[in-house]
């Protein structure tokens, strides 16, 4: 993709003085992960996701034109009321990074606001829902003073904006399913944007459901980024990478015709490969916990005997994410009251299902 159609040529910004928009953006749930990058956030190797609908992020900005234009990035943030450094931080970097796309910046204060309807540090990826929120305010406001920004493009530009956040953050802007980076079998995938898979999601599919169970709500031993950068020089980065595509290439069959238990095999089996090269890198890092490891044992253990289509898979966290078909929701549910809470910390999960991407709040 030539990345110079979200470089915009015209900027009317006359009778714009103050604006606000307001915008929501899902987490996202990986199915074949990426783990590993090459260049400027591009990754290493592509990856499939359902995308979320309860678990969110909200962002509003408040645009005001500066007094006069200059290349300071000018803005203030909010995260859920408070001032937050560290999310500040990797925000003023974004915008930094993004100033070429987003010229207006130089022209206007943002004074921003976030917020999460999941608990902080609750395992859920909130950096591709808080990066998507953003990117979609960003480029919402672009559109008020760009009129040649159509909504084509600007959906494209959401999703690449996102992704200089956070890799991730680009397969939470439409939905339901969502494929990042290049693969042979996917026509329309692409590197620097997510883009709906060239697919007939199978009606098994449609109202999935995903119970994310809170073992562990603490901050993560090792940041994404850093776990990333340890694929350089792996030693079983390349295999790894070899088997990401054929489990994309065997993904798109099976959520066109809707085998469970292929889906079951591949999913698992994608995460289990996540942790294992976390675990073997050098320096080597383990962040599943002793009641993950006790979860997917039951999980594994009560599928045995039900019968029931329940897969689990992770991110890169302790937190374990239950799939399954809605029309087995009672059932599953059941499962995880009776026998999966105890080894979430304070009994804590969420009950999330297939969403379609961001959407404005009014």
């Amino acid at each position: 993709m030539n990345t110079k159609i979200f470089v915009p040529r015209e900027l009317k910004t006359d009778g714009i003085d103050e604006e606000v928009v307001k915008w929501r953006s899902p987490s996202n749930i990986a199915l074949v992960k990426y783990w590993g990058k090459v260049g400027y956030q591009i990754p290493a190797n592509p990856s499939i996701s359902f995308t979320l609908k309860n678990s969110y992020t909200e962002t509003e900005i408040k645009f005001v034109k500066k007094e006069t234009a200059n290349n300071f990035i000018d803005f203030k943030l909010l995260f859920e009321g408070k001032k937050n450094e560290s999310f500040s931080s990797r925000v003023a970097k974004f915008l930094e990074d993004i100033k070429v796309y987003v010229p207006f910046l130089k022209l206007y204060s943002l004074e921003i606001s976030t917020i999460n309807s999941f608990p902080h540090s609750s395992g859920i990826a909130s950096s591709a829902s808080g990066f998507s929120a953003l990117s979609a305010c960003l480029v919402a406001f672009e559109k008020l003073i760009n009129p040649e920004l159509m909504n084509i493009t600007a959906q494209k530009k959401v999703s690449f904006l996102s992704r200089l956040g956070s890799g991730s953050a680009c397969r939470s802007v439409e939905g339901p399913l969502m494929i990042w980076g290049r693969h042979q079998n996917y026509r329309l995938s692409d590197n620097e944007v997510a883009v709906t898979p060239d697919l007939v999601l199978n009606d098994v599919f449609k109202g999935f459901q995903d119970t994310i169970l809170l073992v562990d709500k603490g901050a993560k031993s090792v940041s994404s980024t850093v776990g990333h950068s340890l694929m350089d020089g792996h030693p079983f980065a390349k295999r790894r990478f070899e088997q990401a595509n054929e489990h994309l290439a065997e993904m798109k069959e099976i959520l066109q015709n809707g085998d469970l238990n292929r889906f079951a095999e591949i999913v698992e089996n994608d995460a289990l490969t996540l942790h294992a090269m976390m675990m073997t890198s050098t320096p080597s890092f383990i962040l599943m916990k002793p009641n993950t490891l006790l979860v997917l044992e039951a999980i594994k253990e009560h599928r045995e005997k039900s019968g029931l289509n329940m897969v689990f898979t992770l991110d890169a966290g302790a937190n374990v994410h239950l799939l399954y078909p809605l029309s087995q929701k009672d059932k599953v549910m059941e499962f995880v009251k009776n026998d999966l809470v105890a080894y979430c910390e304070n009994g804590h999960y969420i009950c999330d299902e297939l969403g379609t991407g961001i959407e404005e709040v009014n």
